[in-house]
């Protein structure tokens, strides 16, 4: 393994890392990292990927693998040069996948991943493996590093070399056979890693369920010493019982490319017409990527132990995309493609089985330990609720799921614990849809349900509005939106009945005032039920879209036109009175007309909105203040 520059250093080319990963790059150099043993990990595990991927290419292919078709990971430790060499026999690098690979931070998720460093170094290291950057953590050992590479198939082969310190270089090298060797420098204060020992003891703590033989070469009484280390055989198809919780802990670190601890082990054996294993992982943590637009997921497909893709569409639903690990189907085809996938009834069948066996785990976890449910349904509850519309078959399963916040209890609350306090004659589930908590909490349509005691459920994922449209009731209660149609509180019972409301000339003057200066900005005018402690509020009527709703399509411009709303004023309010005393008045209609209109903003204020004309609020405000204070 040589490289050509020493005799042409015409051929050295120079590259400056992406800016991303020039930060990373000083994290690794200026930090002290507990646990910096994580860096041969990481290059084991990308290693193993690189042999899993040309396996499967070789399965169209064959060509590829004809002079070496045994996978193998080989470490090799020279204590006189200071070297720790990692090669692997796997698909390789070619110029541009080295450029694209160790150049950049190649991941969705990279935006987010820099917007959450928080200028600690220390504490940023630790997020490294969760990122997908994980390479970069051999800057923690090493400031000069080679990796050189050729790509199956393929006749040139690359050296990259850096410090770490701001740019790299690529030059021809001379490699003769596929795969990829990186070598390391170790640094001065990192010699254990040159130890015999220590390596062996890193392989069988983090790597040892790697399916691909990982040999040690080593110095030891001045001779030579070749030994295997790990067990070789892949983890999923071992029986539970000899697999310990660091072994499934580990795994799940390799292939979720994650450093968080899983929050559920999912491992088990379908045998019948259709077998498979399946070896999955809940995260405790939120993958970056879980809100990509492209909604990927991220369980890998092997078959007969081959890996053959981890971009399979057909293995599980989106809604189930924070999944991490394997299906191991035994009744596929080996040389099957990524395109023979779609729509294969064998797939179809393990898609169904495995996605209602996790769902059932699910259920399981929430009735066991309701404060551990909590916690995953708050990191991925927004997703699962996807389902909920995507799936018709799971629906009632994915409803029974589901976890909101509440006006009627402290904590997340499950549809069923909600039916189960409904009021006597209560017909509905009553639920507000908002950006946020705290603004749904602030509503005033929750007003009077609040006063009379009626639970509201809070829905503040912008996924609520959407699958919400999809399903009319749960176990025959109707949902009904507390920002909707008109509120019949005055026909529920509580310990403290009150009168229906009845309307007076006043409040007759008003109404018709108020029709009158805000025609085409309002439906309709009319007193409510819902307000206790608020003048007026907005609400949509009945047939209408929901006003959270419409402002979502408006944001994506999925909607050009609005929908009149209807404005509701609160009889018992100070103000409402003050304006329906001088409403009865001659000449009141125009003498009220900045009055009505400030109704209006103050509702549409409540909502979350701006004034429709900022400046003609703001002179109307000035006006009846100047005014008032005569």
């Amino acid at each position: 393994m040589t490289t050509d520059t020493e005799t042409n250093p015409e051929n050295i080319e120079k590259h400056g890392f992406q800016a991303e990963v020039s930060r990373l790059l000083h994290m690794m150099v200026h930090s002290v990292y507990s646990e910096r043993e994580i860096f041969l990990r990481e290059l084991i595990s990308n290693a193993s990927d690189a042999c899993d991927k040309l396996r499967y290419e070789a399965l169209t292919k064959p060509e590829l693998i004809k002079d070496d078709p045994e996978f193998k990971v080989t470490i090799t430790l020279d204590d006189k040069a200071g070297t720790l060499t990692l090669s692997d026999n796997g698909i390789g690098m070619s110029h541009d996948d080295l450029i694209s690979h160790l150049g950049t931070i190649a991941r969705s998720g990279t935006s987010a991943f820099m917007d959450k460093m928080s200028g600690d170094d220390t504490k940023d290291v630790n997020m490294i493996g969760q990122f997908g950057v994980g390479f970069y953590s051999v800057f923690m050992v090493s400031d000069n590093i080679q990796v050189i590479s050729m790509k199956a198939g393929e006749k040139d082969s690359w050296a990259w070399k850096s410090d770490g310190i701001g740019e790299y270089t690529l030059t021809p090298a001379t490699k003769e056979t596929r795969g990829t060797d990186i070598i390391l420098h170790i640094k001065e204060d990192a010699k254990e890693f040159l130890e015999e020992f220590r390596i062996k003891s890193i392989i069988k703590t983090y790597s040892d369920h790697i399916a691909i033989p990982i040999t040690l070469n080593f110095t030891k009484d001045d001779e030579e010493t070749s030994e295997k280390v790990n067990e070789g055989t892949a983890l999923w198809v071992r029986p539970k019982s000899e697999i310990t919780d660091e072994q499934y802990k580990e795994f799940y670190h390799h292939v979720g490319h994650a450093m968080d601890d899983p929050w559920m082990t999912l491992h088990y054996k379908a045998e019948g017409m259709i077998e498979y294993s399946v070896l999955m992982y809940v995260p405790s943590q939120p993958p970056m990527d879980l809100f990509d637009p492209a909604r990927k997921t991220r369980t890998k497909l092997y078959v007969k132990r081959v890996f053959i893709t981890d971009d399979c569409e057909d293995l599980i639903p989106g809604y189930l995309r924070f999944m991490r690990g394997i299906v191991d189907s035994e009744d596929l085809p080996l040389n099957i493609s990524r395109e023979m996938l779609q729509n294969n009834p064998v797939m179809t069948k393990i898609r169904g089985a495995v996605t209602k066996k996790i769902l059932s785990e699910l259920e399981k976890k929430a009735n066991k330990d309701a404060e551990a449910y909590a916690a995953f349904w708050k990191s991925f509850g927004p997703v699962l609720k996807e389902g909920i519309y995507e799936d018709f078959a799971r629906r009632d399963q994915l409803l029974k799921l589901a976890r909101f916040e509440s006006t009627g209890a402290d904590g997340l609350q499950s549809l069923d614990d909600y039916v189960g306090r409904m009021k006597e004659g209560q017909e509905n589930i009553y639920y507000i849809t908002g950006d946020n908590l705290t603004v749904a909490k602030r509503s005033p349509q929750l007003e009077g349900f609040k006063a009379k005691g009626i639970e509201v459920l809070f829905l503040t994922d912008a996924v609520d509005d959407f699958w919400l449209q999809m399903v009319p009731d749960y176990l025959d209660k109707k949902f009904q939106s507390v920002t909707r149609g008109t509120a019949d509180l005055d026909d529920k019972k509580d310990d403290d009945e009150t009168k229906d409301k009845k309307t007076t000339p006043e409040m007759d003057a008003l109404i018709g005032l108020l029709k009158a200066n805000l025609e085409g900005l309002v439906k309709d005018v009319r007193l409510s039920s819902r307000l206790t402690d608020s003048a007026v509020c907005l609400v949509a009527d009945d047939g209408d879209m929901d006003i959270h709703l419409q402002k979502i399509l408006q944001q994506h411009q999925q909607m050009d036109q609005t929908t009149l709303r209807v404005l509701e004023i609160n009889a018992d309010h100070a103000l409402i009175k003050t304006i329906g005393a001088a409403a009865t008045r001659d000449g009141s209609i125009d003498a009220l007309k900045d009055a009505s209109n400030l109704l209006l903003d103050q509702a549409r204020i409540m909502e979350g909105d701006l004034p429709e004309d900022p400046q003609a609020f703001v002179q109307r405000l000035s006006t009846i203040m100047a005014d008032g204070l005569k």
